[in-house]
C-alpha cells in the first residue's frame, strides 16, 4: 500500500482469482491514462542500476511475529525516541494508536478523524515524526489530507510529559499544499541526523504528472522538503538548503524529480537517505542520497520512470539526473514500500541491509552498499502481502504494518 492502492488492490484480486502471476497490459498503479507514453529503456548502459558484487542473500535468517491486530488500515509504525519503548501506529482514517508493553491501548494517542479526509484510497493520516527532544518538549508532527484535499503538515503536543494521550488541538499548521487529485500524496515525515524535519510530497496525482510538478522547482509537490521547526513560525529555511538563495525556486526543497516517495528513511548508523519512489506503469525504484550530500538531487521523474525514458518516451537526456540504485518491473510487484537499513541486534545476518517490500508481492528485498559505493540487491525471503509501511523501535528492530490485515509485525530471528 505505497498509496497507489486502488489498482494495487485490483492487481491482487485478479492474481487471487487466477492463482497465477498476472500481467495486465497498461495497468498503472495510479490508473494513468492509456494515452500516456509507454516508457522505453534508455540506450546508455550506464543508466541501468545494476547491483554490484554484494553478499549472498540472508534467506531463512528471519521470521516475523505479530505484535498487534485489530487496527483499521495501519499505514505506519514508529517510536518516540523517549525511552518509553512504546510503538505508535497510524490508522489511515485519522488515529494514532499506542502499543505499550505488548498491548494495543484502547484509547488513541490522538484522534484526528474530524479533520482528516480519508475517503480517497491514498488520502488520510499518512505520516508521523517525533521531535528529537520529544521526551522533554512533547512536540510531534503529522502529515495528513485535510477535508479540502490539501496535503497538510501540522504540529501537536503531548497532553503532559510521558502521557499516552496528546492534546487534540494543533499548535500550528506548517504546510497546507493545495492538491487537485486524491492520489500521490507522499506523506512521510522524519527528522534527519541534522535535526531538520524532512517531508515527502507526491507529484500531485492523476497519472503521468500532468502539471509537471516533479521537475518544477517553484512547486512543493514531487519533492522532499527540509525545514527547521526550531526557528521562526511556522518554520525556518535552513541556510544550507540547496535552493535557499536561488530566485524562482522554493527554498524548502531538498530533493526533487520524485513521483510518490511514499516512504523514505535515514540509516541510523551512517545517516544515508534511502527513498522508495512509487512508479507509473512499469517500474518501481529505490533511490539513494549519501549522508555527505548537500541536497539538490534530481531523481528524474517525469523525464524518467526508474532508469527508463518516460517523457519523452525515448532519447531523453539523463544529464544531471540521479538514477535509481535498484528497480523492478510490475511483473514482480505494483507499488514499492520502502523500509529501513537494519541496525538491530536480533538478526545479525540482516545488519546493514536496506529492507523493503511491495504492496502486491510477498518478497522481502535487501540492498547493501559496499565500501566502494556499489549496490547489490537480493531477495531475502517472503513476508505477507499488503505491507503498507515499515518502522523501527528504539533499539533499531524492524516492524511492518499490513493494510487489509490490520496488523503490526516484528521481524525476528528464525
Amino acid at each position: 500500500m505505497s498509496f497507489d492502492w486502488l489498482d494495487a488492490l485490483w492487481f491482487r484480486v485478479v492474481a487471487f482469482l487466477v492463482a497465477a502471476p498476472v500481467v495486465i497490459p497498461g495497468l498503472a498503479c495510479d490508473g494513468g491514462s492509456p494515452a500516456e507514453p509507454t516508457p522505453t529503456p534508455v540506450s546508455s548502459p550506464a543508466a541501468s542500476p545494476t547491483a554490484g558484487p554484494g553478499t549472498p542473500p540472508a534467506e531463512g535468517s528471519y521470521a516475523f511475529t505479530q505484535v498487534a491486530k485489530g487496527l483499521k488500515r495501519p499505514v505506519f509504525v514508529t517510536n518516540a525516541g523517549d525511552n518509553s519503548n512504546r510503538l505508535f501506529v497510524i490508522e489511515k482514517p485519522g488515529r494514532i494508536r499506542i502499543i505499550k508493553a505488548g498491548l494495543l491501548l484502547a484509547e488513541p494517542f490522538l484522534d484526528m478523524t474530524k479533520v482528516v479526509e480519508a475517503n480517497g484510497n491514498e488520502q488520510g493520516l499518512l505520516g508521523l515524526a517525533f521531535h528529537p527532544d520529544f521526551e522533554t518538549n512533547g512536540r510531534f508532527f503529522v502529515a495528513y489530507t485535510a477535508k479540502d484535499g490539501a496535503n497538510t503538515v501540522a504540529e501537536y503536543r503531548v497532553a503532559s510529559p510521558g502521557s499516552d494521550t496528546a492534546d487534540p488541538t494543533p499548535v500550528r499548521v506548517l504546510f497546507s499544499i493545495p492538491d487537485e487529485y486524491s492520489n500521490h500524496n507522499g506523506g512521510m515525515l522524519a527528522f534527519g541526523p541534522d535535526g531538520y524535519l524532512y517531508i515527502s510530497t507526491g507529484d500531485g496525482g492523476s497519472g503521468g504528472d500532468p502539471d509537471g510538478n516533479g521537475q518544477n522547482l517553484n512547486a512543493l509537490l514531487g519533492k522532499i522538503l527540509r525545514v527547521d521547526v526550531n526557528g521562526a513560525a511556522p518554520y525556518a529555511i535552513p541556510a544550507s538548503n540547496p535552493f535557499a538563495n536561488r530566485s524562482g525556486t522554493r527554498p524548502e526543497i531538498w530533493a526533487y524529480g520524485l513521483r510518490n516517495p511514499w516512504r523514505y528513511s535515514f540509516d541510523r548508523s551512517t545517516g544515508d537517505l534511502w527513498i522508495a519512489d512509487v512508479g507509473q506503469n512499469k517500474y518501481e525504484e529505490i533511490d539513494f542520497q549519501p549522508a555527505a550530500s548537500k541536497g539538490g538531487e534530481n531523481y528524474g521523474w517525469r523525464t524518467m520512470e526508474g532508469a527508463h525514458c518516460y517523457r519523452p518516451s525515448n532519447g531523453c537526456s539523463q544529464e544531471g539526473l540521479v538514477l535509481p540504485v535498484f528497480e523492478y518491473t510490475h511483473d514482480e510487484g505494483c507499488s514499492v514500500t520502502g523500509g529501513y537499513v537494519y541496525r538491530g541486534k536480533a538478526i545479525p545476518a540482516l545488519t546493514g541491509r536496506y529492507l523493503f517490500a511491495d504492496y502486491c508481492a510477498s518478497t522481502l528485498w535487501g540492498t547493501t552498499r559496499s565500501a566502494s559505493g556499489e549496490f547489490a540487491t537480493s531477495e531475502l525471503g517472503t513476508v505477507p502481502e499488503g505491507i503498507s509501511s515499515f518502522g523501527e523501535d528504539e533499539a533499531g528492530e524492524v516492524y511492518f504494518t499490513v493494510d487489509d490485515g490490520g496488523a503490526v509485525y516484528r521481524l525476528t530471528a528464525k
